[in-house]
């Protein structure tokens, strides 16, 4: 009987095709959307020799995907505070879509601490807790799902290998691959049994597996007669193994015995395989995390506090009083409005920055109505009462995003000679005290 041999997972075909069709498609959205510009930031402590050629690996590809690619070199005795101070400023940058940090970091810095410092909108290695939490949840969806295990499915799916009602065997049990990548498969209705180095009798599970992942780092340590004749094999492992009829004195095996290619139908080469996919799918996920950014930043969903009508209608002071302002911090949420681009004052107050305007100037711009000079009704309706009721009458009547922009008031509303900037009745801003007596204390430094 002819040995078989198994077709090839081939990562390095299936990669040029993700990062072709990546490509296309960040040049389709620029058309359409030219500010649109997806970007990532690799952080990397110390000067490494194989971090530094990873992160080059990854400019490159980014380079031919159309993905703005920043290298941030920190010097290895950084701190923990230090570095923790810059990834805030890099997390709270609306520019940058992804951020990665390159493992392995000094000893004297904690990898869990920054690996969970990263947003987790911003996390495109999927690391952080939140977002392999969401992956283990059936009616929740992580921001990211991690790269390795997400690109060992890309090769089953491109290849049309079923993966509902199949036995799934998963032998190591990583936060970074085993356990997302049983998770995964779950998700896609495989039936998964998640194996380590002490599952007793692993090769009797093994040879139930119709798809067959390992990711051990032990080199040959899955047998190929505990491979079941048929079955896929991913093989994630990357082992560094001597060997003098190399020109380079050594060459790269996996964690299942290459023997095992003749059992199985389709397995992945070592090297080609798997490594390719993960870089293949940190561009997608920087790609979909910049445009799940976008359109986020291009709509607006406030939420409007409840307002209860009186008759007779209270002073401005008892209506300003009776109304709960919402945090400034919940509406600059509503608005889209990043944490960098926005100072607090207080609990209700904060100035924004003009990097707001950088930031949207591909948005295509607003309209701009002026309230001019009006003459006072008798019971003080005048410039500001109108300006602030047509922006709330914009929003709750058609639904169109409004900003009223008035001045900081005068001190004469203060001692009752005059209508204040705050408006009046059910059309002011509040809280009323603080917008006449103070609002940011700019006025209280220009008098200084």
């Amino acid at each position: 009987m002819a040995e078989t041999v198994a077709a090839r997972l081939d990562g390095k075909i299936i990669s040029k095709q993700v990062r072709g069709e990546l490509a296309a498609t960040v040049a389709e959205f620029k058309k359409a959307h030219p500010a649109f510009a997806p970007k990532l930031v690799a952080i990397q402590v110390g000067a490494r020799s194989d971090s530094s050629l990873y992160v080059r690996q990854k400019a490159k590809a980014c380079s031919e995907t159309g993905i703005e690619f920043d290298h941030i070199q920190l010097p290895e005795d950084i701190q923990q505070a230090e570095l923790d101070a810059r990834m805030d400023q890099i997390n709270n940058d609306p520019s940058v879509h992804g951020i990665i940090v390159q493992l392995p970091v000094p000893d004297h810095l904690s990898t869990r601490h920054i690996v969970h410092a990263i947003r987790p909108e911003k996390d495109v290695d999927g690391f952080h807790a939140e977002n392999i939490g969401h992956l283990s949840k059936r009616a929740t969806e992580p921001f990211f799902q991690s790269c390795t295990p997400r690109g060992c499915i890309e090769l089953l799916t491109r290849n049309k290998i079923q993966i509902a009602g199949k036995d799934a065997v998963v032998v190591g049990r990583s936060d970074i691959v085993g356990s997302p990548m049983a998770m995964m498969l779950t998700n896609l209705d495989a039936t998964v049994t998640l194996c380590h180095r002490s599952t007793s009798d692993i090769a009797a599970k093994v040879r139930q597996a119709d798809i067959l992942v390992v990711a051990v780092g032990v080199a040959g340590f899955v047998k190929a007669d505990w491979v079941k004749p048929g079955a896929v094999v991913v093989d994630v492992g990357m082992n560094y193994q001597e060997d003098p009829t190399k020109k380079a004195g050594y060459r790269w095996v996996g964690d299942v015995e290459e023997a095992a290619a003749a059992r199985a139908s389709y397995m992945t080469p070592v090297p080609g395989g798997v490594g390719p996919m993960t870089v293949a799918m940190l561009l997608s996920n920087v790609v979909a995390g910049a445009m799940r950014h976008f359109e986020a930043s291009s709509s607006i969903a406030i939420v409007p506090n409840p307002l209860r009508l009186q008759e007779p209608v209270p002073s401005d002071i008892a209506i300003a009083s009776a109304q709960k302002p919402k945090p400034i911090a919940q509406l600059a949420a509503e608005l889209n409005l990043p944490t960098a681009e926005f100072e607090p004052y207080g609990r209700y107050a904060a100035k924004v920055t003009l990097d707001a305007l950088d930031r949207l100037k591909g948005c295509g711009d607003g309209h701009y109505v002026v309230v001019t000079g009006i003459s006072p009704t008798p019971l003080g309706e005048g410039k500001s009462t109108v300006t602030i009721g047509l922006t709330q009458a914009l929003y709750a009547h058609l639904k169109r995003p409004a900003f009223a922009c008035v001045r900081q008031p005068s001190q004469g509303p203060t001692f009752g000679i005059k209508g204040g900037a705050a408006g009046g009745g059910y059309s002011q801003v509040t809280p009323m005290t603080v917008m006449n007596l103070h609002l940011t204390g700019d006025i209280h430094a220009i008098t200084a």
